[in-house]
């Protein structure tokens, strides 16, 4: 049984360092809010499998911290991402209408 959870925990850092790499590289903002929300869900699963190894529910509220904290960075980054596209969208269409005068 050790042997598994020696694993489990080979697999989530390998998980943690590939995400790592994209969310450091990752050439657009979306790119890198998608990486930190998929850190974040490994970080979740991290801390429910030590809950199953260790057989306790102490840790659940710091599940719901990280949750909300995914989904609330979630929204404001794209808040963000649709406000900058609305406006060079904006800034596009008036370079276009001065083009025709």
């Amino acid at each position: 049984m050790t042997v598994l959870w020696f694993i489990a925990g080979i697999l989530f850092t390998a998980a943690a360092l590939c995400v790592l790499g994209r969310l450091i590289a990752g050439p657009t903002l979306i790119d890198r809010l998608i990486a930190s929300d998929v850190l974040l869900t490994t970080l979740v699963l991290v801390v429910g499998t030590e809950m199953v190894v260790n057989g306790h529910t102490r840790t659940i509220p710091l599940m719901v911290v990280l949750v909300a904290t995914a989904i609330l960075s979630s929204i404001a980054v794209a808040r963000f991402a649709s406000r900058a596209t609305a406006q060079s969208a904006g800034a596009a269409a008036t370079e276009d209408d001065d083009a025709h005068l």
